[in-house]
């Protein structure tokens, strides 16, 4: 049987304020071809469905697609929720879309209840644990003491562990939203930490033949088990330059036979320029991030004016801006020491250096002199 470990979709996620769902139905649309390519029998989806608990309309109509796509390509796909996704609606309906081939596992007690499917060697078992917020799931547990992630996990894998063992021959595979010891975070992902308790030994997921492991952006191997199939899209410009994938997992008849990656398309690269402002839009070396995300640094020793919008004229996926400013000494002191004991036009002359990163220029002092007995006049007129 052949699967394709997918994770962290976020349907529905933006960047800077800048929607992607353009992006991310045409990067989950080309999992369908891999699955048409590759011969996937399913595709699995670990957590982070959506980007929120209460995705909109069009956020559902993407995932609607891109499911529709999948199945059409001839793969069953089974998902869980993840931090991000509210489990109760994720599986509406749940009983009804597994007859079409979507099998949603997102209830604690059903957990240790398999999605089976069979091969020519026999079962294979399945088992999707949806997102085990400890606060919550040690009571539908029966753990009320339990306040970590890996207490409430390690109890839904014995609880897996114990079904397998009466699945006598079944080759198995575990779906888990988790931070796993070893794995390297990217900046992207929301904490899951409760009361600083959110690390999982490996350990805790012993005794199964492949574990799909969500919740982690970064693509990575903790084991030739355990693994990471990241995020199918950079979601924060930490990951630029990040080649996604998916992985594929084989299993025989013994169990797990081969994983490999499969990279996915990039439908719109992430770039961080730094320099002046003048530099970043005349610049030629430059010409390969004109249809790129962009996050630019601006360098420029005075802020410049309305730098956003003559950065979109070249860069019109322009969507992070920061200012520097180099030639800004630095100063130890918080702003309010620096302002104490000085007069009203030294305040606002510290004002204009704090802004610009440049000294007022004696004309502007004696302008913004001027300003200030014109107020304090209306002031006592007033």
């Amino acid at each position: 049987m052949r699967l394709l470990h997918t994770s962290d979709w976020h349907i529905g996620r933006s960047l800077h304020g800048t929607e992607l769902l353009a992006e991310q139905e045409q990067v989950l649309g080309a999992l369908a071809e891999v699955v048409a390519a590759e011969r996937v029998d399913v595709v699995l989806v670990a957590g982070d469905v959506y980007d929120r608990a209460v995705p909109s309309a069009d956020a559902t109509a993407v995932l609607s697609r891109v499911v529709a796509r999948l199945r059409r390509a001839g793969a069953v796909v089974v998902l869980t929720p993840g931090n991000h996704d509210s489990a109760r609606r994720l599986g509406a309906f749940s009983e009804l879309l597994a007859a079409g081939g979507l099998h949603v596992r997102s209830e604690i007690p059903m957990l240790d209840e398999p999605v089976l499917l069979a091969d020519e060697h026999g079962d294979v078992a399945i088992y999707g644990l949806p997102f085990l917020e400890p606060e919550v799931a040690r009571f539908e547990l029966g753990l009320p003491a339990a306040r970590s992630h890996e207490a409430v996990l390690a109890e839904a894998m014995d609880r897996v562990r114990s079904d397998l063992f009466l699945r006598p021959g079944a080759r198995s595979v575990v779906l888990a939203h988790a931070f796993v010891g070893g794995g390297q975070p990217s900046d992207s992902e929301r904490d899951i930490s409760v009361g600083g308790v959110d690390l999982v030994p490996a350990g805790v997921f012993d005794g199964v033949d492949y574990v799909a492991l969500g919740h982690l952006h970064r693509p990575q191997t903790l084991s030739p088990r355990l693994r990471y199939s990241g995020s199918p899209l950079a979601y924060s410009f930490g990951e630029a330059g990040q080649q996604k994938q998916a992985w594929l997992v084989d299993l025989d008849a013994a169990g797990l036979a081969d994983v490999r990656p499969v990279p996915l398309p990039t439908p719109r690269p992430l770039t961080m320029l730094t320099g002046e402002l003048d530099a970043l839009l005349q610049d030629p070396a430059h010409d390969d991030a004109v249809g790129h995300f962009v996050s630019a640094r601006l360098t420029d020793p005075v802020r410049p004016t309305d730098p956003m919008r003559r950065l979109q004229t070249r860069f019109p996926h322009c969507v992070h801006l920061e200012w520097t400013g180099s030639g800004a000494a630095v100063d130890a002191r918080s702003y309010q020491e620096r302002l104490r004991g000085r007069s009203d036009l030294d305040v606002v002359g510290e004002f204009v250096s704090h802004v610009r990163a440049v000294r007022a220029t004696p004309a502007e002092r004696d302008l913004l002199g001027r300003a200030l007995v014109a107020a304090a006049r209306a002031e006592a007129d007033g």
